[in-house]
Parts: C-alpha cells; structure tokens; sequence
C-alpha cells in the first residue's frame, strides 16, 4: 500500500506533536510530507531532522536564516510566511493536510488546501467557526473530504459511520466542564490564569485550555459541529460530563442513541482522520470499566459561564457574528494570559464586539478579513 503523504499545519503544538507521534508509530502508512511552525523554529528544526519533510515553513520571517542553516545540509527546503504557508498545502505529492494550528490563522491555508483538492483533517475549529458555510460549499465543489480530529467530532464522526443515510434527531456534545465546574460567577471574580490552565481531563496548549475553561471551546465546537454534521442550532445539545469517557453522542430518530468512549487521548481521533476509513491497530491505553465505576452528567451553567450562550446566540443569527465571537475572544484569551484583564471580563469584551461590529448577513471572504481586522482592532481598545 502507497503511503500517505501527510501536511501538518502546526507542528510543534500540541496537536501536531501527537500527531508526529502517530506517524512515528506507522511509518509503513504515513509519511511526513510537510512540517509548519509560527515560531517555535527549535523544535521544527529538530522534528524536520527526524521526520526529514519535503519542506518547511516557518511562520515568523525573522526566524528563515535560523531554520534555513539548520536544515540545508539535510536537503530540505525551507520557506517563510503567511504566503509560503498559503503555496505548500497546494503541493500535489501531499494527500492529506492536517491543520493544528491555533485560531484564526488557520483559515485561508485551509481554504487554499481545499481549492487545491487536498483532503482536510481539521483540528482548528476557529476555521469553520469563522466561515463555516463558505469552507463546507467549497469543500463539496472540490469533492474533498473533512475529517474531524477534536475528540468531540470525533466521536460524532465515529457514531455516524454507516448510518450517513439515517437523519439525526440530535446531537449531544460533551464537555468536562474545565477546571472551573461548579464555581459561581463571584469564585470566578479573582481566577488566576495559573489556576485556569490545569486543565482535569486533557493536556493542551495555552489558549485551547483556556477556552475550555471558559467553556468558549464548547461553544466553538456547536458552531463547528453546525457545520460538519449539516445540522440546526435545535438539534444540538451540550451536557457536562466531568470524566471524560464518553466523547459525544448522536441521537437518532427512532430515539436509539450512538456513543463513542475511551480514555482521554487525542491521539486516538488524530490516528481515526490520517487512516480514515480504515481503523489502525494501536497501543494506546484500554478503558477500564471498574475503574470508572460511575460516569456522571450534568447541565451546563451558561449564566456563570456566559461564553457557552454567546456561541449558541452567534450560531443562532450567522453571518459574520461567529466570526466576530472569534476574533474578540482570541483577543480576550491573550489579554487574560497576560494579566490585562480578569477571567469574567473575556465574555464582557466578547460580547461588546458582538454588539459593536457591523453585521454582515452574506458575508465573502473579504468580508470576513476586515471583520477580523476590525473586531481585533475594537477588541484591544477595550483591554
């Protein structure tokens, strides 16, 4: 069997690296056809030496010399920026574009993967959040397939094979419910950005642990799931489920419902979307049922943890409101790691440039641009 050919958009995160993991693990089916970075130019380096890519881009222009003489003696090519990143995805020797990297920054190298065909293992979900109804229509123009690594669409994705021809009645979503569950709005008043980066259940990076627990990653996940599974704001649900196990659920309309459990591992959905539609043989940890002797759910408290209600009202009215949503709260998840403002004021700022920006119900591409720009611009005034 050819191996597949595989772009990773983010490498060095946290994402990219279990994927270079999962890669590692079945060089006979997967090969390191591209390696991105923003500015972590000493790992990519070092993953290019052992995985030896085609190419490499690295995000940050002033890093180019660093990662050029580093790798030049290997015969890898090296190109820098936005453009660079936006050129390699169309590359035709590449079969799959795994995009890990964070926020907004994710979506046009995206859009051109898919004008160039390419099919799309999407870990960053900011890109159908923003522009959800573009990127699914271009997808199906160009016959490319997307398939979801976060564990959640995962799991959807997993519960739906064979069944593409029976209507869901609903999905339902789960959410650990972050470090944070259970606390009142006062508790939250004095949070520290120490406190809100131990996750309980999962190991990510900085502003994904954030959002999770500020419950805004549950609500860019409804709006991503809009999207992937062609469904109504009704036909989603969000439960906490503070174990872990199960990942989602898909309802039927005969009532019977599909869940997908196991450990909390993102390698397992990574590993599912790079081998799709076969399951590959693995050595991850095995679930054990005494060992979880009670698996527990709850409602989310959208009142404390207003982000969660803001997604639904931006999923609810569409346009360019997701993508202003995302634009402020990317803003306001920074301005958090730095001290500028306190954990209860990132929904306050959101929610400000959610009133503020102008409405765009048809939204182009250009027009998502200077939406972006603009809610970025308005967000860091009100720091």
């Amino acid at each position: 069997m050819q191996k597949r050919k595989i772009a990773i958009l983010g490498s060095t995160g946290s994402i990219g690296t279990q994927a270079l993991e999962v890669i590692k693990a079945n060089e006979d089916i997967f090969e390191v056809e591209v390696l991105t970075a923003q500015n972590n130019a000493d790992l990519l380096i070092e993953q290019s030496l052992t995985f030896k890519p085609n190419c490499v881009v690295i995000g940050n222009d002033d890093l180019y010399d660093k990662v050029h003489s580093a790798l030049d003696n290997a015969g890898i090519k090296v190109y820098a920026g936005a453009k660079a990143l936006e050129s390699v995805v169309q590359m035709d020797s590449i079969d799959i574009v795994l995009t890990s990297m964070v926020g907004y920054a994710g979506l046009l190298p995206t859009i051109k993967a898919i004008e160039a065909g390419k099919h799309i293992a999407l870990a960053n979900k900011e890109t159908l959040v923003v522009a959800g109804e573009l990127i699914t229509k271009l997808a199906e123009e160009k016959g490319v397939n997307i398939y979801p690594v976060d564990s959640e669409h995962s799991a959807i994705f997993q519960c739906l094979v064979g069944e593409f021809h029976n209507p869901i009645e609903k999905i339902i979503l789960t959410a650990s419910g972050g470090p944070f569950r259970g606390k009142k709005r006062e508790d939250l008043a004095k949070v520290t950005k120490v406190q809100a980066l131990k996750h309980p259940n999962w190991v990510m990076g900085a502003k994904i642990t954030i959002d999770s627990a500020s419950l805004m990653n549950k609500g860019l996940e409804v709006i991503e799931a809009k999207w992937l599974f062609g469904l109504k704001a009704s036909q989603i649900e969000v439960v906490v489920h503070p174990q872990s196990i199960i990942h989602s659920l898909v309802q039927f309309e005969d009532g019977s419902m599909k869940a997908q459990m196991g450990l909390p591992d993102m390698k397992l959905p990574i590993q599912f979307a790079l081998g799709f539609p076969n399951r590959i043989k693995s050595d991850f940890p095995r679930f054990d049922f005494t060992k979880y002797p009670s698996l527990t759910f709850e409602q989310p408290d959208t009142e404390t943890f207003r982000n969660l209600q803001l997604a639904f009202e931006a999923m609810d009215k569409g346009g360019n409101l997701p993508c202003i949503m995302n634009a402020a709260n990317e803003i306001a998840v920074e301005a958090f790691l730095q001290d500028k403002i306190g954990f209860l004021e990132m929904s306050d700022l959101i929610e400000k440039c959610m009133s503020k920006v102008d409405f765009i119900q048809k939204p182009s591409i250009d027009d998502y641009i200077q939406t972006d720009q603009a809610t970025r611009r308005l967000a860091q005034t009100l720091v």
